[in-house]
């Protein structure tokens, strides 16, 4: 009886030191990371500001860390303040994320953004375009000669319809605006087609063809455009997400990722990448958008190095980052 007692006493301790020791190496593992850690979104009431705060706040809930999105001017912004270490995280979208990393950043030309790290794949916007059924434009090969819509200066769709165009030999004459502006602008006819980029369905583009017969098309050849421009990605637009729509559109899209500095722990990374890509359910409570939140998404990554402490989640659960990506 003394003896299962010495034993059992002695595999306690055992046990209690075991946990111990656990505990000890992970408080060594949080010893470099930052007090708190601040997320670049965009303005209040966009999807960036929606998603960002909620993927803040799950992190900051599991890890027991403070962390707070902050409103920026969005991807441009969200760059250059992760880059100079303003920002500990950042949201992206890959074009804007492209120019910055070679240079070519409208908020900092010049500056190679080469510190930039991939965390994990968000969502991917969308290049669509809207025409009135009755124009007979149902193509981007019918917008030749056309006066089409792209939206704000400087915006996604406004940084690339105007390329695509005329990397396809188009002469088109291309408008800025607001969404809902150009929605109307092509109503009054003053406009032929609206090119727009965003997240799927376009809220403008609903409301139109809720009043209007309408054609929403997209980029049909997509090899000329992915040989040129590695950040985009072959997409589709699905047959149910508008309703004049009856079967499945080819698109192009441009993904949008989480970044962080390559400075950054990491431990601190590692934990951040397993947290959200082991919370899908959680991530599409927070927006729509997180439904393509999914480890599957890092292939749509083909430029910015992955940060190591990401690498090594995908890696250990079969996600193969190749090698000249691994920062």
């Amino acid at each position: 009886m003394m003896t299962n007692v010495h034993n059992g006493t002695l595999a306690a301790l055992v046990c209690a030191g075991v946990l111990a020791a656990t505990a000890a190496g992970a408080a060594e593992d949080r010893s470099d990371w930052p007090a708190s850690i601040t997320v670049g979104t965009a303005s209040q009431g966009g999807t960036y500001y929606i998603y960002g705060t909620g993927w803040a706040d799950m992190v900051a809930k599991e890890l027991d860390i403070n962390a707070g999105a902050e409103v920026t001017g969005g991807p441009v912004q969200n760059a250059t303040l992760v880059e100079t270490g303003d920002h500990d995280f950042g949201m992206v979208t890959m074009g804007p994320a492209r120019l910055a990393w070679d240079g070519e950043s409208e908020l900092a030309p010049g500056m190679e953004h080469r510190s930039i790290r991939a965390v994990f794949p968000m969502y991917q916007t969308t290049l669509q375009i809207i025409a009135l059924e009755g124009s007979g434009i149902d193509s981007v090969e019918d917008l030749d000669g056309k006066t089409v819509g792209v939206g704000p200066a400087g915006g996604t769709a406004d940084m690339y319809h105007p390329q695509l165009f005329e990397l396809m030999g188009l002469d088109v004459d291309t408008r800025n605006g607001g969404a809902s502006d150009q929605a109307g602008q092509l109503q009054d006819g003053l406009i032929d087609a609206f090119a727009f980029a965003a997240g799927m369905p376009v809220a403008a583009f609903s409301q139109l063809e809720a009043q209007e017969e309408v054609n929403i098309f997209s980029y049909e050849n997509h090899e000329p455009i992915l040989d040129q421009y590695s950040e985009l990605s072959s997409a589709s637009i699905p047959a149910d997400v508008y309703s004049s729509l009856d079967q499945e559109v080819p698109a192009i899209s441009v993904w949008n990722f989480a970044i962080t500095h390559e400075d950054m722990p990491e431990s601190l990374v590692y934990q951040v990448t397993k947290t959200i890509m082991e919370n899908h359910d959680r991530m599409v409570e927070i927006h729509k958008a997180g439904t393509e939140t999914v480890p599957e998404n890092f292939r749509h990554n083909g430029f910015i190095p992955w940060h190591p402490g990401a690498v090594r989640w995908f890696q250990e659960n079969g996600y193969e980052i190749p090698e000249d990506l691994r920062g």
